[in-house]
């Protein structure tokens, strides 16, 4: 289904006259009730502003989509608002929104909802195209735009919908303080390991790490009364500029694409008991899904 499909043109504002970013949602919400009056709008409204509160909608690139998975539908409603001007908004490259896409879905359709997400999400990501939309007279104007870029939405979620692409990585020869370091500044309990082409040769995990302090750890399981002479994390620290990524690593590295469908990468997350899954293409890193995304985006919505 083409993504412009979605898209009516009473649910289209080209020029909207929002000055912030709850305006815009407010204004979004009242084209969807005029055109649906039955609809509670204090349970959509709180709905909304919950997940507004958990995480921040806007992405960069001038979008926006803030959205919800709420009992008060039965079915998804897809609202776009256009902002020639621009409206200030907490963004993660500071440019001003100019585009806010308002999606509510039943929750039992979540694949649906997230592939929409995704395909709106591929749209602005092209070069070009949000200036372009911008740019649009009209409401037909806007869709038939969008309907050009031949954007469609697949009937099987996969890892493209929901993967990492702002990703960090280390190398093989970054010291155990590097990794430590990294893993508290982007809040993240693994990192894959790439060589200078960017292919991924092992993933390092904090359990790597406190390995590296208790490579004896099942002797110590076994004895818990044994009270080490030597602390091994004060061994640890004393050469946490001297012990390599390669030596603590591991090799043995399960990757997926692109089109890998979620439920196969679920399914294969479990059989190995792995948190984090690089996406490569021609073997080079291009993202990486987590075990929690799974249960944020997917199950949790």
């Amino acid at each position: 289904m083409r993504l412009a499909a979605l898209l009516e043109p009473d649910m289209v504002i080209p020029n909207m006259s929002a000055r912030t970013k709850v305006e815009a949602i407010e204004e979004l919400l009242e084209c969807i009730l005029q055109k649906h009056p039955g609809l509670d709008r204090r349970a959509i409204t709180k709905a909304i502003a919950e997940l507004e509160e958990q995480e921040n909608t806007s992405y960069g690139r001038g979008v926006a989509f803030p959205h919800a998975r709420t009992d008060a539908v039965n079915e998804m409603i897809v609202a776009l608002g256009i902002s020639r001007k621009g409206i200030d908004s907490d963004t993660p490259d500071q440019r001003r929104l100019h585009t806010i896409c308002l999606l509510l879905t039943p929750r039992n359709i979540a694949q649906l909802y997230l592939q929409t997400l995704s395909a709106f999400a591929s749209f602005a990501r092209r070069e070009g195209n949000i200036a372009t939309l911008i740019r649009q007279e009209s409401a037909e104007d806007i869709i038939r735009f969008i309907w050009e870029s031949g954007l469609t939405i697949k009937k099987q979620l996969t890892v493209h919908d929901i993967m990492h692409r702002n990703i960090f990585h280390t190398t093989a020869d970054a010291t155990l303080k590097d990794v430590a370091n990294a893993f508290y500044r982007h809040k993240v309990s693994g990192l894959p390991v790439v060589d200078d082409q960017m292919k991924v040769i092992g993933i390092i995990s904090e359990k790597h790490l406190i390995g590296a302090a208790l490579p004896d750890y099942e002797s110590l399981i076994e004895h818990m009364s044994f009270n080490p002479d030597i602390e091994p994390f004060d061994e640890l620290l004393k050469k946490e500029d001297e012990i390599r990524v390669s030596e603590i690593m591991t090799r043995k590295v399960v990757t997926c694409h692109e089109e890998t469908p979620i439920v196969e990468v679920a399914a294969m997350m479990m059989f190995k008991n792995i948190r984090q899954v690089p996406v490569v293409e021609n073997e080079k890193l291009i993202g990486m899904i987590l075990r929690s995304d799974i249960v944020n985006k997917v199950i949790r919505g």
